[in-house]
């Protein structure tokens, strides 16, 4: 009975310490900053890691090929730009003028691969300033 004790605690350590290592992973992974086109090229310690950058898509060089899951782009920030080839699935707002949010890192060639992108709302979508009204306080 003493062995299979001992056997069950060893299984139990394994385990634990398997879930803590993928909970810290994921964790670790989860991390990502969000910057500015601007503040991304004006610190260096940004430029090997995996960032969230917003800007402006600009209509020069502005290509996107919703078929093969590609898009190139400079993303404009407020005094620079960065050129962005994105790869995955193309969001239906995307469009040159548009805010948009790209995640990736900047390749060797001075191009931030993007495989992450998200577009901010068109203006008709935005509220009209007013809360809506909640069904208990309706009468």
């Amino acid at each position: 009975m003493n062995s299979m004790r001992i056997k069950l605690a060893v299984g139990a350590c394994v385990l634990l310490g398997a879930i803590t290592y993928l909970a810290f992973a994921g964790a670790r992974q989860a991390h990502v900053y969000h910057l500015t086109v601007d503040q991304f090229l004006s610190d260096g310690q940004y430029r090997s890691q995996r960032v969230r950058l917003c800007g402006t898509v600009e209509d020069k060089n502005f290509s996107s090929s919703p078929a093969s899951l590609t898009a190139s782009f400079v993303l404009k920030g407020a005094r620079v730009e960065l050129p962005v080839q994105y790869h995955g699935v193309i969001p239906g707002l995307f469009q040159a003028g548009r805010d948009v949010v790209v995640e990736g890192q900047l390749n060797g060639q001075g191009v931030f691969a993007a495989d992450v992108m998200m577009t901010k709302c068109a203006s008709k979508y935005e509220s009209s300033g007013q809360a809506p009204m909640d069904k208990a306080n309706a009468s």
